[in-house]
């Protein structure tokens, strides 16, 4: 909820490439209808996103609105473009959850998103950084500047590593071709990209002639997790798949098991 359109507009694009349903208002008023039309449909929304400074209804008073129709759910996060340090304690008091910083980065919202599974989840549940692997080193082949940024944040939200980018698979390829042997533990590899993409610059590093192009793990990320693009992943030599948008507990899982060594005889591609 925003009363700029454009703002609306972008956050909608952004929370839609998430895999997410997002509708966008523009007054408190409208979205406290909004809101209660979906908890009457069954289909109630999970997170309500709200600008602080909005006219009519302010953010505040469409907080505790929201709060008294709709109970402690759901999820509702201020969107601000100021320090919000002087308003936390009473949007608190207020019902909020979260919040988020003006402009509007994909990035954001997905630690956003992070942030408030973690604080839902039992104490026992909650997963601390995994190790220090800064004498670890990983490439990250991705092509788009947004999700090159939103694997950054949360790979270095998980461990601490040194981190190297390329936007195309060609690139990942002459970024291996000339580095020393061993000296990338992991590459993750997006699928569509330019130049070459992720199964034929996988194909061009496994025929590289260096020690280490056999058994270098590279795992593939794409927009879907058929088992089709598995099978394709599998056959292109990569070692493992995940599905975009990025899972926190599947990336986790994909460095722990890569970067520890675990099962290093599963790890060969096939």
């Amino acid at each position: 909820m925003d009363d700029d359109p454009k703002i609306g507009e972008e956050a909608g694009e952004l929370m839609t490439a998430l895999g997410l349903r997002c509708d966008y208002r523009d007054k408190g008023e409208a979205a406290l209808d909004a809101a209660e039309q979906a908890q009457c449909a069954k289909d109630p929304y999970r997170l309500i996103v709200i600008d602080w400074k909005m006219p009519g209804l302010s953010g505040l008073e469409t907080v505790q609105a929201l709060r008294q129709k709709l109970g402690a759910q759901p999820e509702i996060v201020i969107l601000s473009a100021y320090d919000w340090s002087d308003i936390e304690e009473q949007a608190r008091q207020s019902g909020v959850s979260g919040f988020l910083t003006k402009p509007f980065y994909r990035f954001k919202i997905c630690r956003l998103l992070n942030e408030l599974e973690d604080e839902r989840r039992e104490p026992a549940e909650v997963k601390p950084v995994i190790t220090d692997f800064s004498g670890c080193r990983l490439l990250l082949a991705e092509d788009n500047e947004i999700n090159r940024e939103i694997a950054r944040e949360m790979i270095a939200s998980l461990i601490t590593v040194q981190l190297d980018e390329v936007a195309d698979g060609q690139a990942a390829v002459d970024r291996i071709a000339a580095s020393p042997e061993g000296y990338y533990n992991l590459v993750l590899m997006d699928i569509q990209m330019p130049r070459l993409n992720g199964y034929e610059a996988t194909r061009q590093i496994r025929k590289l002639n260096r020690r280490d192009s056999k058994t270098l793990p590279i795992v593939a990320m794409t927009a879907n997790a058929f088992e089709e693009d598995v099978r394709l992943a599998m056959q292109a030599g990569m070692n493992a798949h995940f599905a975009k948008p990025i899972d926190m507990d599947r990336l986790a899982e994909i460095l722990r098991r890569f970067l520890s060594n675990e099962n290093s005889d599963e790890n060969l591609p096939e």
